[in-house]
């Protein structure tokens, strides 16, 4: 029988520490011995006994190991996975203090990094659903699934092939999801059919550190129009072992719209340059918003929250304040969902964004949509956006601006200062960046207002929205 050695921690414990509130990533602040401590997995007001996991200069980052008091922000966590694949950190506080919190948040960046002051911070935009909220999950299978300690110690017999989330910061072990509250169904009816069909069948489940196995990964897309998409993707080209698994999903799940698999035999699951084969349906979804319809294959991009996903793009359109005449610029466009929900209300709407995939998913959705006045154009921001494009299409009244976590790259940050358009909507994911973006224009441009947006309900993540002018 193999034995485990103890781990030995490398740093200490700190005793009976009180935290005193949200930081970033979700994790939370407290002091000692005038170190900042960032603590994953409490709430402020907490006072707990913590292990130290990193060893900073100027901070340390640390785990709960005893609570001695717990903080009345909190709730009791409604799913039994918490805290275990990662996927809602704020479980465990309710969510106006999630509210309060990313108000907060959006707040501090703009004062602290952009050093921004004299603008109006509108209250934070809530979600009308905080639980099955998502339109699309991925679920990744494995033959040697997590444990908890209290599975380990139990002393049971138990299943080791996953189907699942990953474990933060492990890319081996997969927590086997009985129910996610983050999409809705039939979602998890889909995930426990595939699972139990598939250990039923014996096929096997993907091996993610010896690379071998056939069962790789699920992923499950619901629309607002009622349609639905499944992909499957295996790494081995077994039509044996996958046809009855398809044929026996589409006949417990007839409601399935449009059904793909992927053979990947890759060391990632990603799959944007392969081939994906629509084994039943139609080879895409739609998405309705406004009376637009947006087209979703595969490999499309569209906002994971539908509902409030239409809220965030009313509020950009009515901080553009259009009145039908403007020379509009999307940057970052995507598949032109932006570009295309502001079209009616602008004389022209110019899309830009780096996968060319994406840019023939707009023209798509421009064409459904009898929307005639968009172009796309895919490449590179900094390099797309020159002199050449203006002189095609003018030089815009309005740029609507939603980048990557990262932010912009300083050369497309100067080519706006450079072009001067009277108003600047940016929609940002990542606060930080967003407020690192507005100092740099700042040279040029007031921000007038911004508007925090919770997209993501149960997470630390928050969307904001600002306007700027041009003085």
């Amino acid at each position: 029988m193999r034995k485990f050695k103890k781990k030995k921690h490398k740093f200490e414990n700190i005793a009976q520490l009180r935290v005193e509130e949200m930081a970033a990533e979700g994790k939370c602040l407290a002091r000692h011995e005038n170190l900042v401590v960032f603590i994953s997995d409490v709430a402020p007001g907490d006072v707990v006994d913590v292990r130290v996991t990193k060893k900073r200069k100027n901070y340390l980052e640390a785990v709960p190991v005893h609570f001695h008091e717990r903080s009345d922000l909190r709730v009791e966590p409604f799913c039994e996975h918490f805290n275990v694949c990662g996927g809602c950190k704020w479980q465990h506080i309710s969510y106006d203090t999630q509210l309060f919190f990313k108000q907060k948040q959006v707040n501090d960046n703009v004062e602290r990094i952009g050093k921004i002051s004299g603008h109006e911070l509108l209250p934070i935009l809530p979600s009308d659903r905080v639980s099955y909220y998502r339109n699309k999950l991925e679920f990744t299978f494995s033959d040697h699934a997590w444990l908890t300690k209290e599975q380990i110690d139990s002393g049971l017999d138990l299943e080791r092939r996953a189907l699942g989330f990953h474990v933060p910061l492990r890319f081996d072990k997969i927590v086997d999801i009985q129910h996610c509250y983050l999409q809705p169904a039939p979602s998890n009816e889909i995930r426990l059919a595939v699972r139990n069909y598939a250990l039923a069948q014996n096929l096997p489940f993907f091996d993610l550190v010896k690379q071998e196995g056939f069962l790789r990964n699920l992923i499950i897309r619901t629309a607002n129009t009622g349609d639905l998409m499944v992909i499957v993707q295996v790494f081995q080209d077994r039509m044996d072992w996958l046809q009855p698994l398809l044929d026996h999903l589409l006949q417990e799940f007839p409601q399935i719209t449009s059904l793909h698999y992927v053979v990947n035999s890759k060391g990632n699951e990603t799959f944007h340059d392969l081939d994906v084969v629509c084994y039943h349906g139609e080879p895409f979804i739609h998405e309705q918003m406004e009376g637009l319809r947006f087209r979703v294959g595969p490999k499309s991009f569209y906002q994971t929250n539908s509902e409030q996903a239409y809220n965030l793009y009313k509020l950009t359109r009515d901080f553009a304040l259009l009145n039908g005449t403007e020379n509009v610029y999307d940057l970052y466009t995507g598949a032109g969902t932006i570009a295309n929900f502001v079209a009616r209300q602008s004389a022209q709407v110019v899309g830009v964004e780096y996968v060319a995939s994406a840019i023939e998913d707009a023209k798509i959705n421009s064409q459904i949509n009898d929307i005639t006045n968009t172009h796309f154009y895919a490449g590179d921001m900094k390099d797309v956006l020159n002199d050449e494009l203006f002189a095609r299409h003018g030089r815009p009244d309005v740029i609507i601006t939603d980048p990557p976590r990262a932010g912009m790259h300083p050369d497309v940050v100067a080519k706006l200062l450079e072009v001067k358009a009277n108003r600047i909507v940016y929609v940002s994911c990542n606060p930080a960046t967003q407020a690192r973006d507005l100092e740099m224009l700042a040279e040029l441009y007031d921000v007038v207002k911004i508007q925090p947006v919770d997209m993501f309900p149960q997470t630390y993540h928050v969307e904001s929205v600002a306007l700027l002018t041009l003085r």
